[in-house]
């Protein structure tokens, strides 16, 4: 159903070309949207949406109808006779049955999009769905997902289709008020630097436009219909796990998610019993600021000794110390890639076990 506020837009539009005042009534003779008082019209109104007529001209007014499919929708209004008038209405009449069609069909693939997204829908009616809303099945495709930090006090949603909306190569949707959705058909060349690329283009323009804190995941690469629901719930990991390991990146791919998404997937109690068997009483967390700058830097050059003393402006000898206090603390020396790789980890999970409980809180 095309809102009255579009009515209203689209009839005064008409009146400024054609110079004529028209009205949209209901069957019921009710205005709807109209240029001028036509309520002494709503009788025939009444009486024109009874008969077999398709137009009519009665008392200085050209009646028309409006159908949506079979179903008789609208009446239009058009004050005045004669040839100008007919073909002014007759017009308007087009128009309005265009935008009818055109809310309709739009109204049902957000519909179907939601629903693929969801896994609401049986493989059969993917397919058959897709070609009645002239949808490739088969399409290079990527699902991204779009969060800002105050998307509950501006609209992202609106925000989004105002800047975005208007490709034949992005359908923008949403399933809930957090996160606006967007399914963006690729070229075969275009890979993820080139989806990248449009997502800080996104994030520019939404900051400009009000947006505060934006981040954009995106899953992998799809080529089918039937397949968008997995690449919308990589995406939807993706910004989880992006928030929890890559804050400081706007902009993440399910590709790039390494080994947090697979730390992502353990159940807490889980968890915990890891931290407690390789550290006892303690987490890897509690030590001093020195201590974990050292230890993020070791790992950052790659358990390269000579450059992470250089880089921290420190003898080799001091940064060894280090080293060798933390490995009579925790019994891992990261000097030792497998000791190395459980030290890494366990941070990782310390990480993931504190946002899940700031969430529960």
């Amino acid at each position: 159903m095309i809102s009255n506020q579009i009515l209203q837009s689209t009839i005064e539009g008409l009146k400024n070309i054609g110079r004529i005042d028209l009205a949209v009534m209901d069957v019921e003779g009710k205005e709807i949207a109209s240029t001028c008082d036509m309520k002494d019209c709503a009788e025939r109104c009444i009486e024109f949406s009874q008969s077999p007529a398709d137009s009519q001209e009665v008392q200085g007014c050209q009646y028309f109808k409006i159908y949506d499919e079979y179903q008789l929708e609208y009446i239009l209004v058009v004050r005045g006779t004669g040839d100008d008038a007919y073909m002014i209405g007759k017009m308007s009449a087009f128009q309005i049955q265009s935008l009818l069609v055109a809310y309709k069909e739009r109204f049902d693939k957000d519909n179907f999009v939601k629903n693929l997204l969801l896994d609401n829908l049986l493989l059969v009616d993917i397919y058959s769905r897709s070609k009645k809303l002239r949808m490739p099945v088969e399409q290079k495709r990527t699902v991204m997902l779009i969060q800002a930090a105050n998307c509950r006090e501006i609209n992202m949603l609106e925000l989004t289709k105002a800047s975005f909306g208007n490709s034949a190569k992005e359908f923008i949707t949403a399933v809930d008020e957090k996160d606006v959705i967007i399914i963006k058909d690729l070229a075969e060349h275009e890979m993820n630097p080139d989806v990248d690329r449009y997502a800080k283009s996104i994030i520019e323009q939404l900051t400009k436009d009000g947006a505060k804190g934006v981040h954009i995941s995106y899953g992998t690469t799809v080529r089918e219909i039937k397949d968008v629901s997995r690449s919308y719930k990589e995406a939807k990991m993706a910004l989880d796990v992006g928030k929890i390991f890559f804050e400081n990146k706007q902009v993440i791919a399910y590709s790039e998610l390494g080994i947090g998404r697979l730390i992502y997937q353990l159940p807490i109690p889980l968890c915990k019993m890891f931290i407690k068997e390789i550290f006892g009483g303690k987490s890897p967390d509690d030590f001093d600021e020195e201590t974990l700058i050292t230890i993020n830097k070791f790992f950052e050059n790659s358990l390269n000794v000579s450059e992470t003393s250089r880089q921290l402006f420190i003898h080799r000898n001091t940064l060894v110390y280090r080293l060798d206090k933390l490995q009579k603390a925790t019994g891992l020396d990261l000097r030792v890639f497998e000791d190395a790789i459980t030290f890494r980890i366990a941070l990782m999970v310390v990480k993931y076990m504190k946002y899940m409980e700031n969430l529960d809180n």
